[in-house]
């Protein structure tokens, strides 16, 4: 990742020192549990609170089989990802430090500029559907303080604007951390934050329904027609695999937290255990929070399972969920904007080599002893502060949480999280055109193809009845 504090030294006898890698840059120092916390902090994301929503549409049976799906195949796809981050040998082969690197070492030609494109807009993606997310927390919790105080008399309509504002302040003076490396106990704040808010909204949906007697709502076949029409069902439905399917990415991003981690052992090996713990916790929550939001609320499950439960005592747990759900994505923005950060301002320093607006860098002692100068970079501080400041203004445009969740996940899951995966590793390992695995893998490829063009129709179908009723920076929630 970051270039601007990782020598590169031409000396061998130096790269064999304590103090660099094999490739000359500084020791990697990632290990197991912060690769985990990264994987957490990017999984458990503002997705978990669409699930009930989701299952609610599949039904009892259709509904968690999905999500179980989705969760083996992002393992499997991201095993074979790992296996990508050195060309040729797994343990001594060329590192390739980041997702379109990787691409450009075993694909190349136009796949390259393909996956690059992909991965950055879904990146910029979700860094909007963060900023929304948390927006509507924010006044979930002011929302439920007002509704407490006024008996429930006063419906406490706001704007999501200035809540979004906020926390795009907050974005821009955390964005201007350097690299990704330097915001560990950020990823590992917002995993804790992660587990909190999931974990009172899991206790939550069990209150609930041991308070209507042992009642669990809902049916096999999801929301029932009446409720909606059949096409709402349809579209509907398909929107669910997009909700779904965005809970689970981060491939995108996978490789990055691969640079970060340490050797021996080899970084696939430590890759794969850190996804495997990972995504077993996160669909275990899944599962507990998806199934127990629909069983509280049947065919009414909320888009966004806290914000639903908002009016309802204790009022103070709530607000308790939400700030954990804020300080979460405030940290998840960062995981998933720092690839964006790094590449611009390495295209930059290499566009412009001579530039002292690019490349000079100040160093600002800290006022706290024992912490290293602030190396601040003109080009970095501006860059990045427009970056937050363009993705929070689209934001307020756009407050529409569930169905921008859902695109976000059709559009990004099978390219990111299986075609280009799959691609890679086949030529990666050799694969024989038309060998029994070639065709398994082509299959895995395809049939999720399908699924992503399924549920980014039914994503954009709901954002256009969005707009049919919204008006942007006026509508109050």
């Amino acid at each position: 990742m970051g270039e601007n504090h990782r020598v590169f030294i031409d000396n061998p006898s130096l790269n064999d020192s304590q103090c660099f890698d094999d490739d000359g840059r500084l020791k990697r120092t990632g290990t197991f549990w912060t690769a985990s916390a990264h994987i957490i902090t990017a999984v458990i994301g503002s997705g978990v609170l669409s699930l009930a929503w989701a299952i609610a549409q599949l039904g009892w049976i259709a509904g968690p089989a999905v999500m179980l799906l989705f969760s083996i195949i992002t393992f499997y796809t991201s095993c074979l990802l790992t296996d990508c981050y050195r060309t040729g040998d797994p343990v001594s082969g060329k590192r390739n430090y980041t997702y379109t690197q990787a691409v450009g070492s075993l694909l190349g030609g136009y796949k390259v500029k393909v996956c690059g494109f992909i991965q950055y807009v879904n990146l910029f993606g979700v860094s909007i559907g963060y900023t929304i997310a948390a927006s509507i927390s924010m006044m979930a919790i002011k929302r439920s303080n007002c509704f407490h105080n006024s008996g429930g008399k006063n419906p406490c309509h706001m704007s999501s604007s200035p809540n979004m504002l906020m926390f795009g302040v907050a974005e821009i003076l955390l964005s201007q951390i350097p690299d990704f490396d330097q915001i560990w106990w950020l990823s590992i704040l917002a995993a804790v934050m992660s587990f909190t808010y999931s974990g009172i909204g899991l206790a939550l949906g069990i209150a609930k329904v041991i308070a209507g007697i042992g009642t669990f709502r809902g049916s096999l076949t999801g929301i029932s027609l009446g409720t909606v029409t059949p096409a709402q069902k349809i579209w509907r439905s398909f929107r669910a695999l997009g909700d779904i399917a965005f809970a689970y990415s981060f491939s995108m991003i996978l490789i990055e937290i691969q640079d970060t981690v340490k050797s021996p052992p080899a970084e696939a090996k430590t890759m794969k255990k850190a996804t495997k713990l990972s995504i077993a916790i996160t669909t275990a929550f899944y599962m507990l929070c998806g199934c127990m939001g629909y069983a509280s609320f049947g065919d009414f499950a909320p888009d966004n399972l806290l914000t639903g439960f908002g009016f309802y005592n204790p009022f103070w747990l709530l607000d308790i969920a939400n700030a954990a759900i804020v300080i979460h994505l405030v940290g998840a923005y960062q995981v998933f904007c720092q690839p964006i950060f790094t590449f611009v301002e390495k295209w930059a320093s290499q566009r412009w080599p001579e530039s002292k607006t690019i490349t000079k860098e100040l160093k600002i002692p800290m006022p706290i002893r024992g912490f290293r100068p602030y190396k601040l970079n003109l080009f970095r501080s501006v860059w990045r502060t427009a970056f937050v400041m363009l993705t929070t203004v689209i934001s307020m445009l756009l407050p529409f949480f569930g169905d921008v969740v859902g695109i976000l996940g059709a559009f990004g899951f099978w390219p990111l999280t299986v075609y280009f995966p799959v691609e890679m590793y086949i030529e990666q390992k050799k694969i024989s055109k038309w060998s029994s695995r070639w065709i398994c893998l082509k299959m895995l490829s395809m049939g999720c193809l399908m699924i992503s063009i399924l549920a980014g129709t039914g994503s954009i179908a709901g954002v256009i009845l969005d707009l049919k009723v919204y008006k942007p920076f006026k509508t109050t929630y």
